[in-house]
């Protein structure tokens, strides 16, 4: 399934190679100061591409994350980007590489759309909306 929400592209002739799919942001409790945006990027060009930043519309500001295996403890870290192989795709997921939105202003609950603006390094942007869903619990091989 093609983006639950709305795709739009704002960019040059080659917006056409970058989608995205199946957007979605987690459900947090009222009063979380963040939460996570997850998705599938698509890259349909010869040349590997970088996401560089984020924006979105509840929040003060997004950053890109992942986690790391810190000596048997998974840790969030921050990075700088997220790559994009040629002709390949990239998931954001729970335990993986993700969006982090901190500073939320607003609740977050199932069914709300957040809208997301994605930065390419290629001078791209990919602005889309994505549905809150709840948190799914992880099942024994996650975790």
């Amino acid at each position: 399934m093609l983006a639950l929400g709305t795709l739009l592209v704002a960019a040059t002739a080659s917006a056409d190679n970058l989608a995205v799919d199946d957007p979605y942001v987690r459900e947090v409790p009222p009063g979380s100061p963040a939460t996570a945006a997850f998705m599938t990027l698509h890259n349909n060009s010869e040349r590997a591409v970088r996401l560089i930043s984020a924006d979105n519309s509840i929040a003060e500001h997004t950053e890109l994350h992942n986690h790391v295996d810190v000596d048997g403890v998974m840790q969030m870290r921050q990075v700088e980007a997220i790559e994009v192989p040629a002709g390949a795709s990239t998931t954001l997921a729970p335990g993986g590489l993700h969006l982090m939105l901190i500073g939320l202003q607003t609740s977050v609950t199932e069914g709300d759309q957040v809208q997301l603006s994605l930065n390419f390094d290629n001078g791209e942007t990919l602005e889309m909306d994505a549905s809150v869903r709840p948190v799914m619990p992880m099942r024994h091989d996650q975790e």
